[in-house]
């Protein structure tokens, strides 16, 4: 063995022994300065929104947001969190800020900065008080954030971090999916790295009143839990999209309804960053008719039913919803 052969497992060997954190990761696999700047200031903006979840999650503010949901004060926190570290930060700029606490996008930056934003502040707030885990979601766009691009074109990374057992992070840049965790010291530290869903998985969660559901989607759920699937669902977006994750496979859905025929999902906030995610682990999402990434946002609070999993999940429920 040559010298830089033991140089290089010399490298690899203390890379496994020594926790490697995010910023360490994000350099080792040389993502570009700017953007390892924003993935590992917002996982900083994280840790507040961690440690504060401790003292105020149970406290509502007395207003809704632009969604006629009833908003916490954590809700409001993040929100504030993440948008003013943004646009104080000073060793980057961002373009355009959009946030689902928000009723329009907001320009931090002078409009030529090389990314924009965009954030779920604290996706399942609902299910605080009754000390479920609850996530953020991020969307790292280059350029601006609405247009004539689609997802695929326009998302440079993508990000959620969930606030449970554990405040865990999970980041891609398209090149795999990896999972951290904050550790006592305040640093988020890898876990697990190029998460991969298996082909078939064995658990699904079936968002929205089955009273609604379309006779599509029914029959699909019905497959389902036909074959043996078991339910796994608690109504928090992050948490039930991470299982589908970290249990390595199975379907997560919130489909169209009789009521909503977009279903409830924001396009922009929750379902293009989260459906970059799924095919960064081998899975993929979609609205039932197209790839949810290859969808041009043409409105801030554009809606889409989502299906979020492992492929062959996906490609049994498009079976479905293309019958009849």
């Amino acid at each position: 063995m040559g010298m830089k052969d033991r140089q290089r497992r010399a490298r690899e060997m203390t890379r496994k022994m020594v926790k490697e954190n995010l910023r360490a990761h994000l350099s080792n696999h040389r993502v570009e300065d700017v953007l390892r700047k924003i993935i590992a200031h917002i996982a900083d903006s994280a840790k507040y929104i961690a440690f504060y979840m401790e003292d105020e999650s149970r406290r509502l503010v007395g207003r809704q947001n632009a969604y006629g949901e009833h908003v916490l004060a954590l809700d409001e926190y993040a929100n504030v969190i993440l948008k003013n570290r943004l646009e104080k930060e000073t060793s980057f700029g961002i373009r355009q800020f959009a946030s689902e606490e928000l009723d329009t996008i907001k320009m931090l930056g002078k409009g030529e900065e090389r990314y924009s934003v965009t954030v779920d502040p604290l996706d399942g707030s609902s299910l605080v008080d009754s000390n479920l885990a609850v996530g953020t979601i991020v969307g790292i766009h280059a350029g601006k954030l609405l247009g004539r691009r689609s997802g695929r074109k326009s998302l440079a990374a993508a990000m959620y971090i969930i606030y449970g057992p554990l405040t865990t992070l999970v980041y891609t840049v398209g090149d795999g999916a990896h999972e951290f965790v904050l550790d006592k010291a305040g640093n988020f530290v890898l876990s697990q790295e190029n998460l991969r869903m298996k082909r078939r998985g064995a658990i699904y969660g079936p968002g929205g009143l089955k009273s609604e559901w379309l006779a599509n989607h029914a029959a699909f759920i019905k497959y389902l839990e036909q074959d043996g699937y078991k339910l796994r669902y608690s109504g928090a977006l992050v948490p039930d999209v991470n299982q589908i994750i970290i249990k390595r496979g199975g379907v997560f859905c919130y489909p169209a309804l009789k009521s909503q025929k977009e279903g409830k999902l924001r396009l922009l906030f929750e379902e293009q960053p989260l459906a970059m995610i799924a095919e960064a682990c081998g899975g993929l999402a979609t609205d039932g008719q197209r790839d949810t990434l290859d969808i041009v946002p043409c409105a801030f609070d554009q809606r889409a039913p989502f299906y979020f999993g492992s492929r062959r999940e996906i490609e049994m429920a498009h079976k479905f919803l293309a019958a009849g």
